[in-house]
């Protein structure tokens, strides 16, 4: 008993740090702070990290119940909010480290693109969001 709660405890203090350091590597690049920016919620940074590491937190939480506790009893809803929700997080994740290191600039001016830029990142998000329901109805993930 004292042992799973010790490896419990060491899996989930281990996990904080890992989802501590992506979170601090995700606000220090200034993705948070460029949302905020193009939302026009600067008022609103803290919170938007705060939520950020609660998502850390809980990610781990739940990541460790779903491996260890014989799964999360949610369901198909829970799997389509958790699909929906890290689609979410990714599609931002790429669009803004795109942002952040200036890809998308380059990109354009080296195609000398001057007009249907918003058509061509639709594109990406449509592209990525078929794909994904490609793969989970197809059932490739087993």
């Amino acid at each position: 008993m004292w042992e799973t709660a010790g490896l419990a405890f060491v899996g989930f203090a281990g996990g904080l740090v890992i989802a501590g350091g992506a979170v601090a590597f995700i606000i220090s690049l200034g993705i948070i702070p460029r949302y905020a920016g193009i939302t026009r919620t600067a008022d609103k940074v803290r919170l938007y990290e705060d939520c950020s590491m609660l998502g850390a937190v809980l990610g781990n939480l739940l990541y460790l119940y779903g491996n260890f506790g014989g799964g999360l009893p949610l369901g198909r809803p829970g799997l389509v909010v958790f699909g929906i929700f890290s689609g979410i997080f990714l599609g931002s994740w790429i669009i803004a480290l795109g942002e952040v290191v200036n890809v998308f600039s380059v990109l354009i001016r080296r195609l000398r693109l001057t007009r249907g830029l918003g058509l061509i990142i639709l594109a990406i998000a449509v592209g990525k969001t078929l794909g994904s329901l490609i793969f989970f109805w197809k059932g490739w993930w087993t």
